[in-house]
């Protein structure tokens, strides 16, 4: 089954900052290697979905025009517009996943700590809607923690299983560690270029 919402709630109902995002060399390390891993210097529109406390997405409003990020929590709406005051390109709503998702479309959509927590139908709605989202040759990036988590309806390991089989993408770069796996695909077509194609350099 996917994670309630109720589960959320109560986890920002005692705190404002759940996960310790703000004070983990961990989430820092690992929010700055998911904005290195984006193949391209500067983005027009990005989606992130999930966003919490805002901390990752203030790092992607520095290579992006807009940046629409979304949570099911009001509380982290709240929590990540007091950590993005400054950022005036990017725009915060509450919506639910899958069923809110926009119906506008973006050349990066950031999947961060995300997909483990839907069950089938809803994580395979999930994806379509993202691919279908993307515009061609567009990028989507997925990053989740790797490690048995009672709340979570199924492993990071198969939220990546799933998107490599997706049609219609073409994987960019793999990080692998024992804590978490973060991935970059490309919509095809066109063809998926590297970043030294897309620089000229190969």
């Amino acid at each position: 089954m996917t994670t309630p919402q109720s589960y959320f709630e109560h986890m920002y109902a005692r705190s404002s900052d759940p996960w310790s995002f703000a004070t983990r060399w961990y989430d820092a390390r690992k929010h700055a290697l998911t904005v290195a891993s984006l193949p391209a210097r500067r983005y027009q529109s990005a989606f992130e979905p999930g966003c919490s406390t805002g901390l990752l997405t203030a790092r992607l409003a520095e290579r992006c025009d807009h940046v629409l990020a979304v949570d099911a929590v009001p509380a982290a709406v709240a929590s990540a517009a007091t950590h993005l005051a400054a950022a005036s390109n990017v725009s915060l709503r509450a919506g639910r996943m899958p069923a809110d998702w926009p119906g506008d479309t973006f050349d990066l959509i950031v999947l961060s700590e995300l997909g483990y927590y839907f069950d089938d139908g809803d994580l395979t709605t999930l994806l379509d809607r993202a691919v279908a989202s993307l515009e061609p040759g567009g990028d989507l990036v997925a990053v989740h923690w790797r490690r048995p988590v009672d709340e979570h309806a199924r492993s990071g390991d198969d939220v990546h299983d799933r998107i490599a089989a997706l049609p219609g993408l073409a994987r960019q770069a793999r990080h692998e560690e024992a804590d978490f796996l973060l991935e970059v695909y490309t919509r095809t077509p066109p063809e998926a270029r590297s970043v030294a194609q897309r620089e000229g350099l190969a």
